[in-house]
Order: structure tokens, then sequence, then C-alpha cells
């Protein structure tokens, strides 16, 4: 195969990346004043043009809007809720799994009998122990998502931490790895849309039936085997955004 020349992502692109991730990783908050065309044009040495291209993107997303007599803000940003890869990225940009105005409780962790999906996800036999964790995830102390994470049972004893409702500093990653040796290495996620249940109803404050978004989740180690798998659900109407290359022959 011919050697390709990789070419870098045009300046408009940069800047917009750059403010994107200031405002998903909560670096510049709800309300915060967003650079003018005429800062980014100076600040970046591009034109106004392309000063103007940035700002009309992050509208678009939803991220900024303009307000008169004030400029270009951040707009109120809806949590993600519940989705591994948005706790994964955030980790990598910030160090902080939630943003700002964002925390989690576990609800309860404990050993429970695994089912034929848990069972299945986690590459088990029905019937086993595993150990399951639940949690619900608050915005400004209102609740966006709720979430269920099960665990191979036999880490109770080199993990036990995994089965205490207290959180884990380090995060679960981090604590698993210290404890056991295995790190988190790739993870898949799937959403779909449908119905509330009653306990979704319960744990997110919302009618029983009404839409929701709802997540599954496998984490896996370097040898394939799934570390974690998860589930979740969280309010309708909360985008997922994911930058991806798109590469032709």
């Amino acid at each position: 195969m011919s050697p390709k020349i990789e070419r870098p992502l045009p300046p408009y692109l940069q800047i917009l990346q750059s403010i994107r991730a200031q405002i998903t990783d909560g670096v510049l908050e709800e309300g915060s004043a967003v650079p003018s065309e005429r800062q980014i044009s100076s600040e970046w040495g591009v034109s106004r043009a392309t000063a103007t291209k940035v700002l009309a993107a992050l509208r678009s997303e939803g991220l900024v809007e303009s307000i008169q007599g004030v400029g270009t803000v951040v707009s109120a940003q809806p949590s993600a809720g519940g989705s591994a890869q948005a706790r994964f990225t955030a980790m990598r940009r910030t160090g902080r799994i939630y943003g700002t105005g964002e925390y989690a409780k576990i609800v309860s962790a404990e050993l429970v009998s695994a089912d034929e999906r848990v069972a299945a996800a986690l590459g088990l036999e029905a019937g086993v122990e595993v150990i399951e964790r639940q949690r619900v995830t608050y915005k400004d102390d209102e609740p966006v998502s709720a979430s269920r994470s099960w665990f191979d049972g036999s880490l109770a004893a080199s993990a036990p931490k995994l089965l205490e409702t207290e959180r884990i500093p380090e995060g679960t990653p981090g604590y698993i790895q210290t404890a056991t040796g295995r790190r988190y290495v790739t993870g898949r996620d799937q959403v779909t849309a449908r119905a509330a249940t009653a306990e979704d109803a319960a744990r997110l404050g919302v009618a029983e039936g009404s839409p929701v978004r709802a997540g599954r989740n496998w984490l896996y180690d370097g040898e394939g085997s799934v570390i974690e798998y998860g589930e979740s659900v969280s309010h309708p109407g909360r985008w997922a955004s994911y930058d991806y290359d798109v590469t032709s022959d």
C-alpha cells in the first residue's frame, strides 16, 4: 500500500473542537461568555469568516446561544446520562467523570444471582453470584440517569469495595486495576429508546410509560474478557455526541 500524507485538520475544525471540548468538559460553564468572532480571529490568527463559521457550528449543536446585549454564551447542557463512553471520555480529558453540578449516589451494592441476560453478558453461567452496583446520577440535585453495573462475583474477595455503597475515589476501573491487575482496555455501548418502567419512574421522577433513553455497555480487558457489564436509563432529549474519522480510498 502506498504511503499517504496525513493532513492536519482545517483551522475551523481545530478551533471548533477546542471550544466544544471546553464546554463539554465544564471548563466553560453554563452562561459563560464564549470567545467572540473578534477574539477568535485575533487569538487563533484566522479570518473573521472562519470565526463566524465556528460560532455558527456551536449554535447548530446547541452548545451556545446568542443573547442580545450580552453576546454568545454557553447554553444549558443536559447530561448525556449514563453512557460509559461519555464517562471515559470525560475522565481522559479532565480527570473527572462528572461535569459541573453533577454527582452520583450508589444506592446499593450487593451479591445477587445472575439472570440469563447478565450472565450471558459477563460470560458466566446463569445463577452464579455476581456483584451488582446501582447508582443514580444527579445534575443540580435533579436525577438525570440511573444505572446498574455487574461484575463477576469472584471479585468480591480481591476487590471488596465493590460491595460498599461509598463511592470509590479512584473510580471503579482504577480500583479494579489496583486490586486485581486487570485493566479496562475497550468498551462497547448500545443505545435505544423505550417506555419507562415503574423502577425508572421512581428513580428519575418521570411518569411510568413515558419515553426514556436506555443504554447498555460492555467493558473489556486486554484479553477480550468482560470486566463490567452495565445498563442505564436517562431522560429523553439528551444528545450523545461522537467524533470520528471518515476515510476513503
